[in-house]
């Protein structure tokens, strides 16, 4: 019989004031008993809309029946069929803008919570299955893979159990890209990354760390060593600045620099002599996952008071309810409809107050968004001694403009075709480095497409 309760079962939790102060996961999944209960709520329905949300298809009423039937090990099958990094999505994915939103059960109550129930099968899978892996029989053809994020880790998989030679090329010390160095601990600890991109070397795919394509090789000279094709995934982590007055000073930084130093440097470690700004009153600027991530980084490192300061209100935030939500619980402090003008130096050229003005929301703009406007006479001094900008990130154009042929438009963002090849004969091209900063999952799909366009493009040339 189905479960028919309207809200999903809850999901442990540390207490607020104490994950407030620690780099421990948040939550601690489901327990068997939990998953089945959840699994319960599924109603089967046979024109599957939930999949419909899904950027990398995974077969959901499929799994959600195995854990139903306490088959854990056949519901992570199904899963690792489409899905490349299982553990990674269950914990980082928007299901509420994807496969929950498609849900029948969200009509009248709450979603299936199919993304905790994705979790609940990776992680019993690590704690339980085994790791045989049938290598699949080489093809005799080499591919290359820039960038060891979730676009490039999901196209080297599909290649690899296609049989072809993959090498992948990581600029960082430590492949995982996004996953590693921007999502934190507290909401994707590295073990599970690592172990997932152990999982994709287990399928012969070759990982090289610290070649920064554009510097140590080229393009080219990638494709001059016999790859046919080569995927670029080299995401989007090139920060944006508003252009204030004050950005200058000491205590201002990116959101991508502050958070690369906390968790791929392990500043939030004992014992490491990691250079990370040490607050006592931040100012996050930006209402997206990487803010939430910036500001309850900062709490976390010892801040006294946290403020997300954002143009607009709080229902256009393009942040995950949970994690403004969760933010707010551990006590970060929530300046919407506010906007920095300029940034204060105190003598020794450390940042010491944002002057900020309030907002109100005006007509639509080009998104469908009510454009911010100013309200005249508003403006106030907030006493901070760090600014985090968390407004965006633009691709890198090292490898553009160090590889002839290779086209971007005026957003720095990489030109492709319907099959996802760029302008350059052979190279093709997806997640951030082509969309701009968007989510895992949809880099994971674009790495997916890719791996399908690059197979079809290979075996032409047989």
């Amino acid at each position: 019989m189905p479960n028919m309760s309207n809200t999903k079962v809850p999901s442990p939790e540390q207490d607020p004031k104490v994950r407030a102060h620690n780099f421990e996961e948040v939550t601690s999944g489901y327990t068997a008993e939990m998953a089945v209960e959840e699994a319960t709520r599924c109603l089967n329905c046979k024109n599957r809309p939930c999949m419909t949300g899904c950027p990398v298809s995974v077969q959901i009423p499929d799994f959600i029946r195995e854990i139903a039937g306490g088959n854990f090990e056949g519901a992570y099958s199904i899963i690792r069929e489409t899905s490349s990094l299982p553990a990674v999505c269950g914990r980082v994915c928007p299901q509420e803008r994807q496969c929950e939103s498609k849900c029948v059960r969200g009509i009248k109550g709450e979603p299936v919570g199919i993304g905790r129930l994705e979790r609940f099968a990776a992680d019993h899978h690590m704690q339980n299955g085994t790791e045989d892996v049938q290598l699949p029989p080489k093809n005799g053809h080499k591919a290359a893979i820039v960038g060891a994020g979730p676009a490039g880790l999901t196209c080297a998989g599909d290649l690899a159990r296609l049989g072809y030679e993959v090498t992948v090329y990581e600029a960082f010390h430590t492949a995982g890209g996004v996953l590693m160095y921007g999502i934190p601990e507290f909401r994707l600890p590295k073990d599970i990354v690592q172990r997932e991109v152990d999982g994709l070397r287990r399928l012969g795919v070759k990982i090289m760390t610290n070649m920064v394509i554009g510097k140590v090789l080229s393009i080219d000279e990638i494709m001059a060593e016999g790859n046919e094709a080569v995927f670029v995934g080299s995401g989007a982590g090139l920060p944006r600045f508003m252009g204030i007055e004050g950005e200058g000073l000491v205590g201002v930084c990116s959101a991508n620099e502050y958070l690369t130093r906390i968790n791929l440097m392990k500043g939030y470690k004992e014992g490491y002599d990691t250079p990370v700004l040490r607050s006592k009153s931040v100012a996050v600027v930006g209402g997206g996952n990487v803010a939430m991530d910036a500001a309850r980084s900062a709490l976390r490192m010892g801040a006294e008071h946290v403020y997300i300061i954002y143009r607009r209100s709080e229902a256009e935030m393009p942040a995950r309810r949970e994690e403004v939500l969760h933010a707010k619980e551990e006590g970060v402090e929530f300046l919407t409809l506010n906007n920095p003008l300029r940034l204060i130096g105190d003598d020794s050229g450390r940042v010491c107050a944002a002057v900020v003005q309030k907002m109100e929301l005006g007509e639509p703009d080009e998104s469908g968004r009510r454009s911010p406007v100013p309200v005249e006479g508003s403006e106030y001094e907030l006493p901070v001694d760090t600014v985090i900008m968390a407004i965006g990130t633009s691709p890198n154009p090292l490898i553009r403009t160090t590889t002839p042929g290779l086209e971007a438009n005026k957003r720095g963002c990489l030109i492709v075709d319907e099959a996802m090849m760029t302008t350059k004969e052979g190279v093709y091209a997806g997640g951030d480095a082509v969309t701009g900063a968007a989510t895992v999952i949809l880099a994971m799909g674009a790495g997916k497409a890719a791996a399908r366009a690059m197979d079809e493009y290979m075996q032409k040339k047989d």
